[in-house]
């Protein structure tokens, strides 16, 4: 067996694979956040729950949100206590068998490209637009991760200044400490933020979505605003690595509305010539974290 951990703000889900990473089992426990000894604990309990369950003492891949640094060092992840901790290596040592560590994004690449939407195709870019927006580039069954493994941080890349301009959209501040990054207007965060400003109330998406559906003006107004930051930001992602198919996962990818219209927005940013790839949605949607993570824990234990 394998296991896959997809850590997020609020849960720690636990997922267990087979050799051919059919899912056996899964299951979730809240995420502690503020205290790294309890988060190690909280991981630690689980797997040794899985062992008991699966009578094997599996390899450990683990998605955690935030960027994987030199030496295995955790940066700016939303899940404060992993920050400038070296998470792998401490739960290496406290399970007593091999843990692989990766971004939830990246993974969730990986698992696409090999066993999901991006089957048959050599470079595949993936983007998960939920809570956060991050993305990632999968060359050949291999995650890219550059020199520094921010390869696809597209969330941490600026808003398009043609499109700040056009709809007069204030630079707003992100969670990394920097302004006017892309996370803040196209995740589902930022949708909310956008339909906020342009209301002049306090909105979420769903409201937006519910405004849209009743062809309402200012939601339509938002959404022309929304795609158009998408689709610029997508379209960066075209002409820096020019990949063979996009793969989009995270709960906005449900919204009909808005993957139907993601390869037009694309190709508005695109000059004349260049044409949108392919353009999927995530075939295991949520659950590619884990089965990306447990792919990375068996490489490694291989």
């Amino acid at each position: 067996m394998i296991y896959g951990l997809d850590i997020g703000g609020t849960k720690i889900e636990i997922a267990v694979f087979d050799e051919q990473f059919v899912l056996a089992e899964r299951w979730r426990v809240p995420t502690p956040t503020t205290d790294y000894v309890e988060f190690l604990d909280t991981v630690q309990a689980q797997i040794e729950l899985a062992d008991a369950k699966f009578g094997a003492k599996a390899p450990v891949g683990i998605a955690l949100p935030g960027v994987v640094a030199a030496q295995g060092l955790v940066i700016s992840s939303n899940v404060a206590c992993l920050n400038q901790q070296q998470v792998g290596v401490d739960l290496t040592a406290l399970l007593q068998r091999p843990v692989a560590i990766g971004n939830d994004c990246r993974l969730f690449v990986l698992s696409e490209a090999l066993l999901g939407a991006g089957r048959g195709f050599s470079r595949v870019f993936g983007v998960i637009l939920g809570t956060g927006a991050g993305g990632g580039l999968c060359v050949d069954g291999q995650i890219y991760q550059g020199r520094h493994q921010l390869a696809g941080e597209l969330g941490h890349q600026s808003i398009a200044a043609r499109v700040l301009m056009q709809y007069q959209l204030p630079l707003y501040r992100c969670g990394c400490g920097l302004d006017g990054c892309a996370e803040t207007y196209i995740s589902g965060t930022g949708l909310a933020r956008l339909y906020s400003h342009f209301s002049q109330q306090d909105n979420t998406t769903y409201d937006w979505l519910q405004a849209l559906r009743r062809a309402e003006p200012v939601a339509q107004h938002c959404f022309a605003c929304y795609l158009d930051a998408l689709g610029a930001a997508l379209a960066a992602q075209v002409l820096a690595y020019d990949p063979d198919v996009l793969v989009i996962g995270g709960g906005l990818s449900d919204i009909d509305e808005i993957f139907q219209a993601l390869p037009g927005a694309i190709g508005r940013h695109l000059f004349s010539g260049v044409t949108v790839p392919p353009v999927r949605r995530a075939e295991y949607g949520a659950a590619s974290g884990e089965r990306g993570a447990a792919i990375l824990g068996a490489r490694l234990a291989a």
